[in-house]
């Protein structure tokens, strides 16, 4: 392979002397799930677009790729990329039959019970990291995370007793969630809080190839989440005078834009409907009660206020003139169309060998069957799998559990000549393979725990043509969601292209930065904001975003392109990325012409303005 500089070095202006370490101080995360960088502006979301206004916007944002939710947690909540954390979907394989999730080998890692088996069966942390709210809590802070399941317990998520930090999501009451401490209770009790979350009602309604999906955001739970973070948490918190760290986490726009029902079929308007723009408003109103509450708590002075999303979006294209799968007929599947499971048909059926559902006990499908949950066990034994698919939305995980170099030749073959793939990175253990990157290209190779995939695939993108590229995104998906609907994890620029913004003591005021910056970044500025030194295992990490910060350095960055040697047909995966210093930071990638991205010029200085 080789590299090829696209830019010069840009220099910025060193911008004082080194800070001082600073004190301890609060610090509120909010992560506004799925919310689009292009769609943060005063009419839409003032309450953001004041608070970048005041402090910092970062314009040069990065979600970690694969750009799904659980993955960009771990990067917030440690510091580390995905290499080290093992995070590599929201989906993995797990190489071993997990209870909490009716003993699949390819969970869905989006609930307490099943991160709970997970942390057991890996030395008691499958992340191998520690968390910047376990090291609070340990240094004496007050600590607590509130929203959405899954990624809102990956803050703490070994501490699951309820008595170190608050921790509250939708399964909050219920079976198998996180117990409350009883000053926490009591805190609810006389707001007259229930003790249980309510669910998402009409939001969590998906829909079907027929029936739209929903067109309510998610007010009613939401609004339970921030009022228990208002009304009971910051009170506890100011009570105890200690510092601490809140993070709260919105599934809105995220889990609204995936089911909405505006666009069924379409592309047009796609995830950009009536329904999408209420979610948006809707987490925008929830960071505007929190804000509220520290002014008048009087917690504003000495709170650093955080919001970011763990990834952009687009919407769902299920169209392939090259897939076997799209050209058969299945129940509830538009003719014509990709079923979910289309990557793991597509290669039992091209490597003539079976195909097995993980999530219903590895029962084998035959020809007019999909996976139930789009993940697939490959091969002539489900408990001895050639090959597993990990399915997840704007890219799959495969993995060769035997390590096969032959079998993984045949893989990448055959997926480089689906026209939904865009782009194949393979682990170094396989040896080069013609078409692909390797996995350290992406920091996907490191010390985690977990499995490491074999192969990751990326799914074709493109936009539908408006101003900004990047807010009208469209990508090929593996999903049980419908066309028209909303998705993300792909090597989209749509996708990696995430929200970022700061205010607060520790930080200038009325700063645009063009440096980039990135999900893991915020992980380590934290803990510099809270005064924690956190020993890591691994050595893929983000850095202090120096240039945000009261009297710090500006450092310098610069663009560059990776390119694979070609394959036997000349198809080549391309990486752009930035880097400052050894740090790096992903744009887009996959094969050109068929990511967004890497054939859109960077957005104009117009594109960017509030």
């Amino acid at each position: 392979m080789r590299r090829v500089l696209v830019s010069c070095l840009i220099g910025l202006s060193i911008a004082g002397p080194a800070r001082a370490e600073p004190q301890p101080r609060n610090v509120v995360l909010f992560i506004a799930d799925g919310l689009r960088d292009g769609l943060v502006s005063a009419a839409t979301t003032p309450a953001m677009d004041g608070l970048m206004k005041a402090g910092v916007r970062f314009t040069n944002t990065h979600s970690l790729f694969p750009t799904f939710t659980m993955p960009n947690a771990t990067a917030m909540a440690t510091g580390h990329m995905l290499g080290d954390t093992g995070q590599f979907g929201n989906t993995i394989y797990t190489a071993f039959p997990v209870p909490g999730a009716g003993e699949s080998l390819t969970p869905f890692l989006e609930s307490d019970p099943v991160l709970g088996d997970v942390d057991a069966h890996f030395a008691g942390n499958y992340l191998n990291e520690e968390t910047i709210l376990r090291a609070a809590h340990a240094q004496g802070l007050s600590t607590a995370s509130i929203g959405k399941l899954g990624p809102s317990l990956v803050f703490d998520h070994t501490g699951r007793s309820g008595q170190d930090s608050v921790l509250v999501d939708d399964s909050t009451g219920r079976a198998g969630g996180i117990p409350l401490s009883e000053d926490l209770r009591a805190r609810l009790a006389a707001t007259g809080l229930p003790l249980q979350a309510p669910t998402r009602g009409a939001n969590g309604q998906s829909g079907t190839a027929e029936v739209p999906g929903t067109l309510a955001a998610n007010v009613e739970q939401q609004a339970y989440f921030t009022d228990v973070a208002t009304k009971a948490v910051l009170p506890l918190f100011k009570a105890r005078g200690k510092p601490f760290v809140l993070v709260y986490w919105s599934r809105d726009p995220d889990g609204t834009q995936h089911n909405q029902g505006d666009s069924l079929g379409r592309l047009v308007p796609g995830i950009n409907g009536l329904t999408s723009l209420a979610a948006i408003r809707n987490a925008d109103s929830n960071l505007a009660a929190l804000l509220a509450a520290l002014k008048a708590q009087g917690l504003a002075e000495s709170t650093d206020v955080i919001v970011t999303s763990d990834h952009g979006f687009s919407t769902i294209s299920k169209e392939s003139a090259t897939s076997f799968a799209a050209s058969q007929t299945y129940r509830g599947v538009p003719k014509g169309q990709l079923p979910p499971g289309f990557l793991a048909v597509d290669l039992a059926h091209d490597l003539g060998l079976s195909l097995f559902d993980p999530d219903a006990k590895g029962a084998k499908l035959g020809p007019d069957a999909f996976p139930s949950r789009a993940n697939g066990l490959i091969g002539t034994d489900p408990a001895k799998p050639a090959v597993v698919v990990a399915a997840n939305g704007g890219s799959d995980l495969v993995y060769l559990p035997e390590g096969d170099r032959a079998l993984a030749q045949r893989v990448v073959e055959v997926l480089a000549r689906q026209d939904y793939v865009s782009g194949l990175f393979v682990s170094a253990a396989l040896g080069p393979i013609p078409g692909t990157l390797p996995l350290a290209a992406i920091a996907l190779d490191g010390s985690a725990l977990t499995p490491m995939p074999a192969i990751v695939v990326n799914f074709r993108s493109f936009s539908t043509g408006c101003a900004d590229p990047t807010t009208c995104g469209v990508e090929v998906s593996d999903t049980g969601l419908q066309q028209g609907q909303g998705m993300h994890g792909s090597f989209s620029r749509a996708d990696t292209r995430n929200v970022m913004g700061a205010m607060g003591p520790s930080f200038r005021a009325g700063l645009r930065s063009p440096v980039p910056a990135s999900n893991a970044d915020l992980g380590k500025t934290i803990a510099q904001l809270l005064g924690l030194t956190i020993p890591g295992k691994g050595q893929l990490v983000g850095r202090v975003l120096t240039e945000s910060l009261a009297n710090g350095s500006t450092p310098t960055f610069a663009r560059a392109e990776l390119r694979s040697e070609p394959d036997a047909t000349g198809q080549v995966t391309v990486l752009a990325y930035q880097t400052v210093g050894e740090t790096r930071y992903f744009d887009a990638a996959g094969y050109p012409s068929r990511t967004l991205g890497l054939d859109v010029p960077a957005l104009p200085a117009a594109a960017e303005a509030h």
